[in-house]
């Protein structure tokens, strides 16, 4: 079996305050899938995240990435296969300068500094930060934390990407920087989002969440023409789907205009002689 596969198994979670978050969650993902996890406010998919590389803990169900079950035992090695960038970049980044946040990861496996070095520079070339190594990250934008967030991920040397919310909080350059990124990444990605065009870009496959429920797993595209789903479960189309409003001919006003008149009268007296 691939190492690169994720296969999730009745999952349930359920916080301590008994708010059900993951109601027999199942979905098997391939190596180079890229999947979108969509749905409302509520509905599940941060949770759903946070256990496929075990920050949280399931109340039952299982998960399996590869050949090795999600345990203690398996949790280091399963860290290092599953990079988890979260949706705020601040959670990710905590040292003095972005070179030392890159190098944590890679220090941390016990990779020697020339190796180190080799790792944290070519995770910053791919997301296009080198010039951001000796910076605080304190001092950078929006648009470079969660490039630098994701750097700190890819010098792991992840197989399977997963992403909560990654062009959150993001100006329109840098979000499509972002995907322009992400469409780099030939390795299994697993994204959630509220931006719906994002998700049709990226991902080819979609699971919608709704209460805790998988409510639909397939083709995104047969995701968002299915209106009746989308309805349920709180979301509408994304915009590139939704056609202009002025353009589109069943939704242009009805308006009254007057009748064309020619540039020109025929009659004698309208000309000046």
């Amino acid at each position: 079996m691939s190492h690169h596969i994720v296969h999730v198994k009745n999952l349930q979670h359920t916080y301590p305050d008994k708010t059900v978050a993951l109601r027999d969650v199942s979905f098997l993902i391939h190596h180079g899938e890229s999947v979108g996890i969509i749905g409302a406010n509520g509905a599940g998919k941060s949770t759903l995240l946070l256990h496929l590389n075990g920050y949280l803990s399931a109340t039952s169900g299982e998960i399996i990435i590869g050949d090795d079950q999600l345990s203690k035992e398996t949790l280091p090695e399963i860290r290092r296969t599953v990079g988890m960038v979260f949706q705020d970049p601040e959670d990710q980044l905590f040292m003095p300068t972005v070179y030392d946040d890159v190098a944590f990861g890679p220090l941390n496996l016990g990779l020697s500094a020339d190796e180190t070095e080799t790792r944290v520079m070519e995770a910053l070339q791919r997301v296009g930060a080198v010039e951001l190594r000796d910076k605080p990250p304190y001092h950078l934008s929006g648009g470079e934390k969660k490039r630098v967030a994701i750097a700190t991920v890819l010098s792991m040397l992840p197989e399977i990407l997963v992403l909560d919310e990654p062009t959150n909080g993001l100006d329109p350059q840098a979000r499509r920087q972002l995907i322009a990124l992400l469409q780099a990444f030939h390795h299994t990605r697993i994204v959630t989002s509220h931006d719906l065009d994002m998700i049709l870009e990226l991902c080819e496959r979609t699971i919608v969440l709704h209460e805790g429920k998988i409510m639909a797993d397939g083709p995104t595209l047969d995701i968002f023409n299915n209106e009746e789903l989308l309805k349920t479960c709180r979301l509408e189309k994304p915009f590139a789907m939704q056609g202009c409003p002025v353009c589109s001919p069943d939704k242009r006003p009805l308006v009254s205009q007057p009748p064309l008149v020619p540039p020109h009268s025929s009659k004698p007296h309208d000309h000046e002689h």
